[in-house]
């Protein structure tokens, strides 16, 4: 008990510091940078490489021929036939698909157009 009371004197003589306020503008400030941050990694992450992704799609869509060999979504592998404004006919074992262009994946390899009719 003794040893206690001691303490207790000695921090009110040194004069214990009293813990301050915040400014208020100031702790708006950090939230504010705070919530300023995450959204930049949330795009940084998320929004940024998705339409890097859409962007790439949409390139391959418009570079699309007959003769290349493609994925589709689905998984189906076959090679392009004809291509339309919003179609492509894809020739895949014995069956002919008529496939909207955005259910292509991926061109896996490039054709070459010969003069066959």
């Amino acid at each position: 008990m003794d040893l206690y009371r001691i303490h207790a004197f000695l921090a009110d003589a040194v004069g214990a510091p009293v813990p301050m306020q915040e400014d208020p503008r100031a702790a708006m400030i950090k939230q504010l940078l705070l919530f300023a941050g995450l959204g930049l990694v949330f795009y940084l992450i998320l929004i940024r490489p998705q339409q890097k992704k859409a962007k790439e799609q949409q390139e391959m869509l418009k570079t699309v021929k007959p003769g290349d060999r493609v994925l589709t979504s689905s998984g189906i592998i076959g090679v392009i036939v004809t291509v339309k404004e919003k179609t492509v006919t894809l020739r895949s074992a014995d069956a002919k698909l008529e496939l909207s262009k955005a259910a292509l994946s991926e061109i896996t390899e490039r054709g070459t157009q010969t003069g066959e009719s």
